[in-house]
């Protein structure tokens, strides 16, 4: 199988650049991430650079200098995947990250000494934790990916599940690794699953057919009214400002409208249907409402993009999926961006629906005045 290490190479750089197109395209950290974690997988220094050139690795180095690279890269790569389902970096994100980069460090001081050498299968013991953490690293990109990004049952399906099985691979290393008829088996498939990915990879990037879009309003309107308001229903929102709508305003509903939606208005309705299974009828776009961080992310997009008024009827329906906590803990992240950027938003909300005490935390930060 001479051709594996070509394969190898082939699929290691199309996955990399596939990726750098995205990181390029958006700007976003977290795609910068991923793009750095698969540049250093894709060198591979002692592969495709020290080999070339006649040199090699001293020996009494190589079991610290060839895990190096497990670490790194799957640090990089969990704190994308991180970035995958949320704009923010949480405190237990940073105390996860923290715990991991002090094993790794320990593990690598380790490798140093002659601890591991008196057990029978040193070779395994020495590659299980760079190995595991590099494999469950990609596992947790793929999972993030298709659960957050990627759209189900398309092509770039193959991105996630590249990844997922790439990782899978990775995890029974230090097992098959010194079996000669299976190590070989095992460098195959992991240069086809990285094959697959990049595929999907490269569909994603550069005809992606997400869940939901980022785009700008044909026509800039500055917003008739601002700040963060409270009602019982659609009906005392027009009463009370009756131009609401003729904003460019930014829709986040259970009720989607059954009329043809106007250009300045976007659509977001929250549906546990597939969002692959419904066709997006012109800009009503399907979101889970188990997917309120990837909705924060585009809502701030489009904010930024020229819409002033948001509307939202669904917090109700937030709650039954999310809790009240983490629905109300989204409302009030999303209430501060739109205040603090001189734009209004109306939430729609029956009383009866919620405690006295939900309410009143909910009147403190909305008002019923105009």
């Amino acid at each position: 199988m001479a051709f594996i290490p070509y394969l190898n190479f082939l699929s290691r750089w199309l996955l990399f650049l596939a990726v750098f197109y995205k990181a390029a395209k958006t700007r976003e950290k977290r795609w910068g991430l991923i793009t750095v974690a698969l540049f250093v997988n894709a060198l591979d220094v002692e592969s495709y650079i020290l080999t070339p050139l006649g040199v090699s690795i001293r020996p009494e180095a190589y079991d610290i200098a060839s895990k190096i690279p497990n670490f790194f890269v799957a640090g990089l790569l969990t704190w994308g995947g991180i970035q995958l389902r949320k704009e923010r970096s949480e405190f237990r994100d940073v105390v996860t990250l923290g715990i991991f980069a002090i094993a790794a460090y320990i593990w690598l001081f380790l490798l140093a000494t002659e601890f591991f050498d008196r057990f029978e299968h040193s070779f395994a013991i020495k590659s299980s934790f760079p190995s595991f953490v590099f494999g469950a690293s990609l596992i947790y990109v793929g999972y993030m990916l298709r659960n957050y990004v990627i759209s189900k049952n398309t092509l770039e399906e193959l991105f996630p599940w590249g990844l997922i099985l790439l990782g899978a691979i990775n995890l029974t290393y230090p097992f098959t690794r010194n079996i000669e008829s299976i190590a070989s088996v095992a460098f195959l498939l992991a240069a086809v699953f990285r094959l697959m990915a990049a595929v999907g990879a490269l569909k994603f990037a550069i005809h992606p057919s997400e869940m939901a879009v980022f785009e700008k309003p044909k026509q800039q309107k500055p917003p008739e009214v601002k700040g963060a308001f409270i009602f019982k229903s659609k009906e005392e929102l027009k009463k009370l400002i009756p131009n609401f709508f003729d904003q460019n305003v930014i829709m986040i509903t259970r009720n989607p409208p059954k009329e043809k939606v106007p250009e300045n208005t976007l659509v977001y309705w929250l549906t546990k249907m597939e969002e692959s299974s419904i066709k997006a009828d012109g800009k009503i776009y399907p979101v889970s409402p188990t997917r309120i961080d990837i909705l924060i992310h585009l809502l701030t997009k489009n904010l930024e993009s020229g819409y002033n008024a948001v509307y939202m009827d669904g917090f109700e329906y937030l709650m039954i999926e999310n809790g009240f906590e983490s629905a109300v803990k989204f409302l009030f992240d999303l209430k501060d961006r739109v205040v603090s950027e001189g734009k209004v938003i109306a939430l729609i909300i029956d009383p009866r629906t919620l405690t006295e005490k939900q309410m009143a935390l909910l009147e403190r930060e909305f008002s019923n005045r105009i």
